[in-house]
């Protein structure tokens, strides 16, 4: 018997990897299509490709295998790995199209050995390695960094030390648009620190919108930043603005500076500060030197102090300012006391501007007296009606029953004492017996005899 040949034909590999040799790609990519839905063989036909220079054929090879039913992870991600080798520009489209099946890990190390830096922000992002992401845009500002995908990113890092860096980054970089930044880092940032770094690289005019914009928080490095920038720019308007509604700042410093101020307008805002912080003389001092009359009046009256309101008129009658004498009567009408303010005005010869003082001095109190008078009226007349019920209450007559009146009508009637019979010998009673006693003898048997 002759021994049977057997007849063993050639795998799918061994067919294309002929066909490359003999560079017939066309039939090799049909053989290929084959091989690379198998996962395990994949790695083999690519470096086969490789090792001979054939990247082109190599790539055409993948991208048609992409459509097919059983791609699968490894083919992408090659096809990625390739493109980063051989084809920069056509990287960028297909992460954006198949990032989600792509193994991350490896493109991104196959991007940063390439320098692909906006691939590898790209793919950091999709990946969550948010911190990552900013960095490597900071380091390569040229072909990394967006502004949009910047800011929309360093909202998202988990290490807040990279907020700083992102600022010092902006200055250097892009310091026009540093106030955008910050609008988005407000919510964690530490407002403190925040002023300190730009207050160190002297840059508060540039971050105004970001002081005006976090000052509802009411921080006081931030109120204190912004009142000494309005302070510079000369805006006491917004200056005051700012001091009424955030009160969360040192008073007493900034009005010591504001006292030496070259604009009046600010000085009268020291004063306002002295005001609040209850230094009255202090305040109405600085309104005396820059001849603020009217804030001199507010505020000697708001102080309830009767000797600074005296004084003060005092020195409206040295400056001979009379209509301002008048006015500050009545600004501190209840702290004044008559008897001065009648001797001032006598000394100075100014009754004239003091009469309306007097005349209402004169009209409240005989309000008060007129009111004082009805009310001891009324006091007298419930006191005189209150006696007379309390007298008909004690005259009304009381009821009584039969026996306490009997009780009460013998209680009430003398009886004439009885003496005693004699027993046994004694004489009987005769009828001086009872006249001795004091009481009108009695006739026997009704006769008198």
């Amino acid at each position: 018997m002759k021994p049977r040949h057997v007849c063993s034909f050639p795998s799918t590999q061994q067919v294309c990897f002929a066909c490359v040799d003999g560079e017939e790609f066309r039939l090799a990519q049909i053989c290929g299509l084959h091989i690379v839905i198998h996962a395990d063989e994949l790695e083999d036909l690519i470096s086969y490709y490789q090792d001979r220079g054939y990247f082109e054929e190599l790539i055409a090879l993948l991208e048609a295998a992409l459509g097919l039913e059983r791609a699968h992870m490894g083919m992408f991600t090659e096809l990625a790995i390739l493109y980063s080798k051989f084809k920069p520009q056509k990287m960028r489209e297909h992460l954006e199209l198949f990032w989600s099946r792509v193994n991350i890990p490896k493109v991104l190390r196959a991007a940063e050995q390439s320098h692909l830096w906006a691939e590898l922000v790209f793919l950091y992002d999709k990946y969550e390695e948010y911190d990552n992401a900013v960095i490597t845009m900071m380091n390569h500002t040229t072909d990394a960094w967006k502004e949009g995908m910047f800011k929309d990113i360093i909202a998202k890092v988990a290490n807040v030390e990279l907020y700083y860096k992102s600022l010092s980054f902006y200055l250097e970089y892009k310091p026009l648009l540093i106030n955008d930044l910050l609008t988005i880092l407000s919510p964690r940032l530490d407002h403190n620190r925040a002023v300190s770094f730009f207050s160190k690289m002297n840059k508060l005019k540039l971050v105004k919108p970001y002081l005006r914009s976090v000052q509802n928080h009411n921080n006081k490095a931030v109120n204190e930043a912004l009142n000494n920038l309005l302070t510079e720019e000369e805006d006491y308007q917004s200056l005051r603005a700012s001091i009424d509604a955030y009160d969360n700042f040192d008073t007493i410093d900034l009005a010591q500076r504001l006292e030496k101020h070259e604009l009046i307008e600010f000085r009268r805002i020291a004063a306002y500060l002295y005001k609040r912080n209850n230094r009255w003389r202090q305040s109405v001092e600085l309104c005396k030197k820059d001849k603020l009359y009217k804030d001199a009046m507010l505020f000697a009256a708001e102080s309830k102090d009767a000797e600074l309101a005296e004084t003060l008129l005092q020195w409206f009658l040295e400056e001979d300012r009379k209509e301002c004498f008048a006015a500050c009567l009545f600004a501190s009408y209840d702290l004044l006391h008559p008897d001065v303010v009648l001797e001032l005005a006598w000394r100075h010869n100014i009754m004239d501007f003091a009469m309306p003082y007097f005349i209402q001095v004169m009209r409240e109190y005989l309000t008060k007296v007129d009111e004082f008078a009805a009310k001891v009226t009324v006091d007298k007349l419930e006191e005189a009606e209150s006696f007379r019920k309390t007298e008909d209450d004690v005259k009304e007559p009381q009821q009584m029953v039969f026996g306490q009146q009997l009780m009460l009508t013998s209680a009430t009637t003398p009886v004439a004492p009885q003496p005693a019979y004699p027993a046994y010998g004694y004489p009987a009673p005769t009828a001086a017996a009872p006249a001795a006693a004091g009481y009108p003898a009695q006739p026997a048997y009704g006769f008198n005899i």
